[in-house]
């Protein structure tokens, strides 16, 4: 049964991992698509948006496809919709039908990024450390992405950057369907003993997981500092190498500037963890965002190239940790019938965050200048502070 439940972990992990690589890519990438297809910071800005709808129809629908057709045949499906995204990409057709790809392939990350986290979340062993690692990884893809992204990006076949994700994605299904073997995840979680959650007052008086899901202020909460976390972290990875060529004059290899942040959410998300444990998950989170609120004001006030590079890596090495906690709490506090169900919505509400702000960031940059990049990564840090004041610490505060 261990060795069962390491190899269900692992492919959780790999997941995670498609995840982060997918949205590790598009930032070195946005300067050439600017260039290819002669579109200003908001048009370029509707593949957010478009991301964003992907994901949302796959949060609002996770629940219940997932009920109806087990969560093994659903991730893999997800890993199919994804590759017919990528494949849309990399075929680098007119804008419109580019964009459009996005749609597919945002569908299916949802599930891929909403799945992992809420089967691990439903883990009754060592789930803190798990939740860390998994995401430690999912950093590690974003790491490595632009590395090959940026590469890409110098290419006349700049779009063949998709094909590598066509390549994760087509072995994540395998593994899936070998690991899961199309089973529900209460199947899944019995294969390394762990028992179902036991069924609310409220499940056997016959009302369904939505309306209980959702009547939970705790979960809103928690989906509306989620969706403006992953909001920062996807606006800094998305619009940092626009802000670093275009402000502080960086060269055709500022695109690792983007791989330095991600290494630096990788590493926080694994060496911070004894820090976590020590302060506690609830309050510490109140320091890592002072921390980073603090770095960004270097990077927004110091125009030197070299300390806002560094400062960049360590805003990710201090922001990391911040997702795990936040999907681990949420194991805590929430009922055990309804975390699948919870953490589902709040990971993939946070996934429309990662759409909305960058294209927020590129509205207010086509009416001013991408400079307007850092106050608005201050304020949004700001907003994280006042949100997670108003989260229960714990399973007895949320009733």
């Amino acid at each position: 049964m261990r060795r069962r439940g390491w190899i269900q972990f692992s492919t959780l992990c790999w997941s995670i991992f498609v995840a982060g690589w997918n949205d590790g890519t598009l930032g070195p990438l946005l300067p050439r698509l600017q260039e290819v297809y002669h579109v200003s910071y908001a048009v370029v800005s509707l593949i957010f948006i478009v991301n964003c709808l992907g994901y949302l129809s796959g949060a609002s629908t996770y629940l219940y496809l997932t009920d109806r057709f087990g969560f093994g045949i659903m991730v893999v499906f997800a890993s199919v919709m994804a590759m017919v995204g990528f494949a849309l990409e990399a075929a680098a057709p007119p804008f419109p039908a580019y964009v459009i790809g996005y749609l597919f392939s945002g569908f299916g990350m949802s599930f891929l990024d909403a799945g992992s986290n809420a089967f691990v979340a439903s883990l009754s062993h060592d789930t803190s450390n798990k939740m860390g690692i998994m995401h430690a990884v999912y950093g590690l893809g974003a790491m490595c992405a632009p590395l090959v992204s940026t590469q890409f990006a110098r290419l006349p076949r700049w779009s063949f950057a998709y094909l590598v994700h066509i390549g994760l994605t087509f072995v994540n299904a395998v593994l899936e369907a070998f690991t899961f073997r199309f089973k529900g995840q209460d199947q899944c979680l019995q294969e390394v003993g762990q028992l179902p959650p036991e069924k609310t007052t409220e499940t056997e008086a016959g009302v369904n997981k939505y309306k209980q899901t959702f009547r939970l202020r705790a979960v809103h909460l928690m989906a509306f500092f989620i969706f403006t976390y992953v909001g920062v972290e996807v606006t800094i990875g998305g619009w940092i190498v626009t802000y670093i060529i275009n402000e502080r004059h960086g060269g055709p290899n500022s695109g690792y500037i983007s791989s330095g942040f991600f290494g630096g959410l990788t590493l926080g998300r694994v060496a911070l963890l004894w820090i976590n444990k020590k302060i506690g998950e609830w309050r510490v989170i109140f320091l890592y965002i002072a921390i980073c609120i603090g770095l960004e004001l270097v990077v927004w006030l110091v125009p030197d190239l070299l300390s806002g590079a560094i400062c960049v890596s360590f805003v990710g090495f201090f922001l990391g940790p911040i997702f795990p906690i936040v999907m681990n709490h949420a194991g805590n506090i929430l009922p055990p019938s309804l975390i699948s169900g919870g953490i589902s919505w709040i990971a993939s509400f946070g996934a429309a965050g990662g759409a909305v702000f960058p294209f927020i960031t590129g509205a207010i940059a086509s009416g001013t200048s991408i400079a307007s990049l850092q106050p608005l990564l201050v304020a949004m840090m700001g907003l994280l502070l006042v949100i997670w004041a108003f989260v229960p610490r714990s399973r007895e505060a949320l009733k």
